[in-house]
């Protein structure tokens, strides 16, 4: 009869035969073989011979169902062998191998690369370059609103296609960045157009993005920049893809635009040969393009695909720039950190008590103890103010930094000197203000003085925005500065600066009788409203210039701007009189020069004297 198998053994393995040793008979290491020895005093026994010398796969087996506990060494917590140690883990660059670089900060920011581009957006895309080629290369006008038209819907259509939907924000900073787009459209000057067109630009860029914090809303403005490179590959590849699936439709598009445009061609030069008003109105909508034009048509071919493929891939997978945090600063003693700022405060009241007096009135004992007119008073103070105001913008940061808000005293603290600052610093920006006023009205208004004043409204209204973030919470307040800067950038350029300029200059004429035509010839076509008012000879020789730029422009409809129309039906209507020979000589006041003796351009001279910007 066979003996039944042990406990401890494996019951998924066949029973061992009667002549096999049990599992506690098994054979013991060599190290251990001293414990099962015969003592010397104890005759020897007759050995039986070992499982392992009869079946060397019995002795495995066996040794392999032998409890851990039947061997001595093994139950010896001294005599128990270390556990082996183990290698490190092979580098994953290899031995020889640089270490692998982690993730960036930024690359962390990145989502998951988009589907390759579907053909709505690949078409809008293509109507974006053709456009760009086409119209921008003969000014700016209403031609930015068209060639914008198709590079917003191909991101809208890569929005739908990513599953990401409009929200109040992002449509936001969409509309204002259309908006102003059209102020080249409706202006001639180029500074406000240049202010325009990167606003546009940044707003348009924090509309793909969505963009809330403080570092989404400065790096978001320009992050469309970032899309470039990837923006191309994501084009290319979506090209790639519906060109391998679609071949007999992409030859079909292709036969029928070559007959679309063979036909319009023929048709269109047989109806231009036979009536001449046909010819001139397809001469103005159609673009002159020729061949010398080539390499600059291909340039802005290029930059408008490259524009509309960043912004369509933008809109697909924006890089979260609100993931980037700032870590704040460590929190100071209420003391270490008040005390200043309520110092600084002290030194703002103090100044501004004075500048009240002058405002309400007391400049006469100011004048006394300084010595100086109303324009040299002005000048000598208002740039400093606006630096000031600039300053103390910076001052706030770093106070928001360092400021314990542990407690609800804390927070108290916070308010109120901060806030008293900005309420004093919101009085030192009505006191630049008031300067200059006070030198706009001695010396007549120009294109950098009320660019500066106009910052310093904007500034202003800064101040009263971080007011409301004291109120009302801070959570609003990068978007809110950023439109801000949006609205103000747009109102200056509908306001026509230089519309204004001249403005004022013609009814200071029509007061004091002195002007500066020299100035004045500068200004843009927005000026020729206001410049048509003055009398001759001032008239003419004011708006020579102008006019004569006017005749020389060959811009088409696309590219000339309301402006320049209104400004060329004046000119049209009235035009200059007066040839340069009149012109030449007239003094800044009106008059020829020496016929006022001691006089030559007294007004330039003053402007000369007092007048640094």
């Amino acid at each position: 009869m066979s003996e039944e198998p042990s406990e401890l053994s494996d019951p998924s393995e066949p029973s061992e035969p009667s002549g096999a040793s049990k599992p506690s008979e098994a054979a013991e290491p060599a190290g251990a073989s001293t414990a099962a020895e015969p003592s010397a005093d104890r005759p020897p026994t007759p050995q039986q011979p070992s499982p392992a010398a009869a079946s060397p796969a019995a002795a495995t087996q066996a040794a392999a169902a032998t409890p851990a506990a039947a061997s001595p060494v093994a139950s010896s917590p001294r005599l128990q062998a270390p556990p082996p140690r183990q290698a490190p883990p092979p580098h994953p660059g290899g031995p020889w191998q640089p270490p692998v670089k982690r993730p960036s900060a930024t690359a962390r920011l990145r989502p998951a690369a988009p589907p390759p581009a579907p053909p709505a957006v690949l078409a809008a895309v293509l109507a974006t370059a053709v456009l760009s080629a086409l119209l921008l290369g003969d000014g700016l006008g209403v031609n930015l609103l068209i060639v914008a038209a198709p590079a917003a819907l191909a991101a809208a259509f890569a929005a739908r296609d990513a599953g990401r939907r409009l929200r109040p924000w992002t449509a936001t900073w969409a509309v204002g960045g259309l908006a102003l787009l059209a102020v080249p459209a409706l202006r001639d000057a180029g500074w406000p157009t240049f202010l325009a067109v990167v606003s546009a630009f940044a707003l348009g860029s924090l509309a793909l993005h969505g963009s809330r914090s403080w570092p989404g809303v400065l790096i978001g403005s320009v992050g469309l920049l970032d899309s470039i490179g990837p923006g191309v590959r994501w084009g290319w590849r979506g090209v790639r893809e519906r060109a391998d699936g679609s071949r007999g439709r992409w030859a079909t598009a292709v036969r029928t635009t070559a007959v679309a445009l063979a036909l319009l061609v023929v048709f269109g030069t047989l109806f231009a040969s036979a009536d001449a008003a046909f010819a001139d109105l397809l001469g103005r909508l159609i673009p002159d393009v020729s061949i010398v034009d080539g390499p600059w048509r291909t340039f802005l071919f290029l930059v408008g695909l490259v524009g509309a493929l960043a912004s369509a891939r933008t809109a697909a997978a924006p890089v979260r720039w609100d993931g980037l945090t700032v870590t704040p600063g460590k929190p100071r003693a209420r003391m270490e950190w008040a005390l200043p700022l309520i110092v600084l405060n002290l030194l703002f009241a103090a100044f501004i008590t004075l500048q009240l007096v002058v405002l309400l009135g007391g400049y006469e004992k100011v004048r006394e103890a300084t010595g100086l007119d109303h324009a040299q008073y002005a000048r000598q103070g208002f740039w400093q103010l606006l630096w000031a105001t600039l300053l103390t913008l910076l001052v706030i940061a770093l106070a928001l930094r360092w400021a314990p808000r542990g407690s609800a005293r804390d927070r108290t603290l916070v308010r109120a000197v901060l806030g008293t600052l900005c309420v004093l610093t919101l009085v030192v920006v009505a006191s630049a203000l008031r300067r200059m006023d006070l030198y706009v009205d001695e010396y007549g208004l120009t294109r950098l003085r009320i660019s500066v004043a106009a910052m310093e409204l904007w500034l202003g209204t800064v101040f009263v925005l971080i007011l409301a973030a004291g109120v009302f919470g801070a959570r609003f307040l990068p978007r809110a500065i950023a439109v801000s800067a949006g609205a103000a950038v747009l109102a200056f350029g509908l306001i026509s600066p230089d519309a204004v300029v001249a403005e004022q200059n013609v009814r200071r004429f029509e007061d004091r009788g002195s002007i500066d035509l020299a100035y004045l010839r500068d200004l843009s076509a927005d000026a020729v409203p206001a410049l048509d008012r003055l009398p001759e000879p001032q008239r003419s020789c004011a708006l020579r210039t102008v006019q004569g730029e006017l005749r020389g422009s060959d811009s088409p409809w696309y590219a000339t701007s309301w402006g320049e129309a209104r400004a060329a039906e004046i000119l049209r209507e009235r035009p200059v009189t007066v040839d340069r020979a009149t012109c030449y000589g007239l003094g800044t006041d009106g008059v020829r020069e020496g016929e006022r003796e001691g006089e030559q351009g007294g007004y330039e001279r003053d402007r000369d004297e007092y007048d640094p910007y």
